[in-house]
Formats: structure tokens, C-alpha cells, sequence
């Protein structure tokens, strides 16, 4: 939950989350929609299906694999998951390879290559593993918390130290040896010299009424952003649908696209399969896209207010 989302934004949806799937057993017995209804509003949704998908795999083989291939081949475990997984649940030697860490290496070494390019972060990767070789008593019994507390700490020295602005340089344990500090360049690294070019988007959805039911559209499976998801129909979907009052604009970011709403009252015919009636309190029990959240803010329906809060 805690990628590309803030700590303080993930808390409420991880507690939830364990309260309803306590253990393995019970993720990879859920529902798909399930799933992604408690995990609606955290956005990144193929996150959610992957750690289900996860889940069934390990369940079905007997347990949680204990060992680095085995954890790294589950569905959406890439390398830092894996080596974060196998150093502080298992105590097994590989090193982790987050920004904070890229950001710590980079500052050490006075290093202005690119962290963007994948040849830089493989470079990077095999230097943090040095420091945890490095690091590991050389014993017959090597201490089997040694992996885990130092990823531990040097993820939580970029975090809290080696800040990417303005550094910490003179409160750093490591400020003896790193030679952006010695030579001053600390504030100008690190380097990252990709930038995508943000992509604007315009799209209008439409409020329907029927009573106290609001009309919502479940997104195909094989579309790309948001499927399975109920979101609000947009006039594509809706041949012939007569727009009235515009209740207002608003911005929705995802990755670099950058997407302009504006939110339109409408009247149309029930368009069938694939289309649904709900009331607010239903709302609650579906997995409802993080736009349709958003544009029901906008209307004067006040009684959305039960169902646009993430997490019930």
C-alpha cells in the first residue's frame, strides 16, 4: 500500500484491510471485487489484484515461499519488495534499492549518474550489496537480523537524514565518508535527467438520476485504468443523453497524465448489461473509481456525503 501513497493516506485502508483479510488464507479466498472495493480510493489498483493473485499462488503451494526467487517470482513483487521481504522476514543477504537508498548511494560516492537509467540503478544496486556484505560479521553462525536492520537503516537514512533538498549533513553517521558532503555537491545530486511530458486530457462525466439511484458504468476488464471499477458514464456511453446543469470542473493526476473533468447533470434511457442503478448506501459495497468520487463531490446531491469518503 505504501507505494507511490503517503504513510498518513495508507493507515486508515491497512488497518481496514487486516481487519478483513487477517491472513493469507483469507486474501486469496476473496473476491476480486472485494479486494478492490477496500482498496478503492488508494488508486494503483493493479497493487491490489496483484497481492491477491499473490496470495492464491502462495496458499496454493503450501505456504509463503521463504527464500529470494521464490518470493521475487509472485505477481507484483519486483526487485526491492523481494529483497526487503527476504533481509527483514528471513534475514537473507540482499540489499534494497529504493529512492532513499539511490539518494544515499549516489551522495557516498559524489556519483552524478542518472538514477533513471536502469544501467545506473544495477550499478547502485551492486554497491548498496557491497555495504551489506560488508556489513555481515564474517562468523559461523552469522547474525540472521544483521540484512533486514540494515536495510532498515539505510532506507530510513535517506528518509530522515539524507533528505533530497536539504540534507542533514552535519546530524549523518555516515558524513566521515561521503564525498558529496567533502566536496560539496551534496545539494546538487542526486541526478535524474528523465522527465516525462505530462499529457492533458479533457473528459466530461454525467450524473444520471433515477430517484434516489444514481447510474454508474463497470469498466471492462480489458480496459486499461480502472477495470472492474464502477465509475460515472461520460457521454460516449450514453448515445443521445440530454446534459443539463454543469455542477462543476475538477483535476485528477495519474502518473503523468493530467486529466480536466467537468461534471454534467443528464437524463438517459437505462442502457443495459454492464450499467447499474445505486443509492448512496450501495455505493459503500462497490469498488467505485476515484473520479466518480470526485465529481459526486461537486453536485448538490447532499446525501453523497456517505459515499464519497474513502473507507466507508
Amino acid at each position: 500500500m505504501l507505494q507511490q501513497t503517503r504513510a498518513q493516506a495508507v493507515i486508515p485502508y491497512y488497518e481496514k484491510f487486516l481487519a478483513r483479510f487477517p491472513d493469507m488464507a483469507a486474501l486469496a479466498a476473496a473476491s476480486e471485487s472485494e479486494v478492490l472495493t477496500l482498496w478503492s480510493g488508494l488508486g494503483y489498483y493493479s497493487r491490489a489484484r496483484n497481492l491477491r493473485a499473490a496470495a492464491q499462488r502462495a496458499t496454493a503451494a503450501g505456504g509463503f515461499p521463504a527464500d529470494y526467487a521464490g518470493i521475487r517470482a509472485l505477481p507484483g513483487i519486483g526487485d526491492y519488495t523481494a529483497a526487503a521481504v527476504a533481509s527483514i522476514a528471513f534475514g537473507l543477504p540482499y540489499a534494497v534499492l529504493d529512492g532513499n537508498v539511490l539518494r544515499v548511494v549516489e551522495r557516498v560516492r559524489n556519483d552524478a549518474a542518472d538514477i533513471a537509467s536502469p544501467r545506473t540503478r544495477e550499478r547502485f544496486r551492486e554497491i548498496a550489496q557491497s555495504w551489506l556484505d560488508a556489513s555481515t560479521p564474517e562468523a559461523s553462525a552469522p547474525d540472521p537480523s544483521s540484512p533486514g536492520a540494515f536495510n532498515q537503516a539505510l532506507m530510513e537514512l535517506g528518509a530522515t537524514v539524507c533528505l533530497p533538498k536539504k540534507p542533514m549533513c552535519l546530524l549523518c553517521p555516515v558524513a566521515a565518508c561521503c564525498r558529496a558532503r567533502e566536496l560539496g555537491t551534496a545539494a546538487q545530486l542526486p541526478v535524474k535527467l528523465r522527465k516525462t511530458a505530462p499529457v492533458k486530457i479533457e473528459g466530461v462525466l454525467l450524473v444520471v438520476r433515477r430517484g434516489h439511484r444514481i447510474l454508474f458504468r463497470r469498466r471492462e476488464p480489458d480496459e486499461r485504468r480502472m477495470a472492474g471499477f464502477w465509475d460515472l458514464p461520460g457521454p460516449q456511453d450514453l448515445p443521445g443523453a440530454r446534459t443539463g446543469t454543469p455542477y462543476g470542473v475538477f483535476r485528477h493526476s495519474i502518473t503523468h497524465h493530467r486529466y480536466r473533468f467537468t461534471v454534467l447533470a443528464a437524463k438517459a434511457r437505462s442502457p443495459g448489461a454492464g450499467y447499474g442503478w445505486f443509492t448512496p448506501p450501495e455505493l459503500a459495497g462497490i469498488p467505485l473509481s476515484t473520479t466518480a468520487r470526485k465529481a459526486l463531490r461537486l453536485t448538490l446531491f447532499t446525501s453523497c456525503d456517505s459515499f464519497v469518503k474513502p473507507c466507508g
